[in-house]
């Protein structure tokens, strides 16, 4: 087996890890279940990961690169403005996956906040990470309360994910999101 096939199946399974951990969340996700997802036999699943608790840590490094590209993306828009509007966009867009199974992000954490093996931190960095990009940007408008601010929208996506996937409703994360980008107007 070469570098490059292991690491095509480790990163496999760290993505199959991200997607079926939202989708079942982690108590009823087996190492199973992600190596069919990944379409590895689970047998070579034990090669990259010794246990689900190091597939939780890939699949949250993954949440990070995923972050990362995401902004990479973000930042090569003209304005802070237009950043945090097109950042709102990539919600909405991705608002019938949220109905179905909330914020890949938010659940994680909250699923991982319940455990004792500091995998809740882990998250954390990622989602902190989000939050001082969004300060960034609204410091870049100007704004002295820009902390403040970031958290204001950040708790409000996680406030609508939630109650998107409670009702089952991806119209109120469209409507949720047509406010904020108001919001994010009348703050420039």
């Amino acid at each position: 087996m070469t570098d490059s096939t292991r690491v095509g199946k480790r990163e496999r399974l760290a993505g199959a890890a991200a997607r079926v951990l939202h989708e079942q969340g982690v108590e009823k996700t087996t190492l199973a279940d992600i190596a069919r997802a990944a379409d590895v036999p689970v047998g070579n699943v034990y090669y990259y990961f010794k246990t689900k608790d190091q597939l939780i840590e890939a699949a949250i490094d993954t949440h990070g690169r995923r972050l990362e590209s995401m902004i990479g993306a973000l930042e090569e828009l003209p304005t802070p403005q237009e950043r945090l509007k097109a950042l709102l966009g990539g919600w909405i867009d991705q608002r019938d996956l949220t109905a179905r199974y909330g914020c890949p992000t938010g659940t994680l954490a909250s699923e991982l906040d319940k455990r004792d093996d500091g995998l809740d931190r882990a998250i954390a960095t990622v989602m902190g990470r989000l939050l001082d990009w969004a300060e960034g940007q609204f410091r870049a408008m100007g704004r002295a309360d820009a902390r403040e601010l970031a958290v204001a929208l950040i708790a409000a996506y996680q406030g609508i994910s939630l109650l998107t996937n409670t009702f089952r409703d991806p119209g109120l994360m469209a409507m949720e999101g047509a406010r904020l980008e108001r919001w994010i107007d009348s703050l420039a």
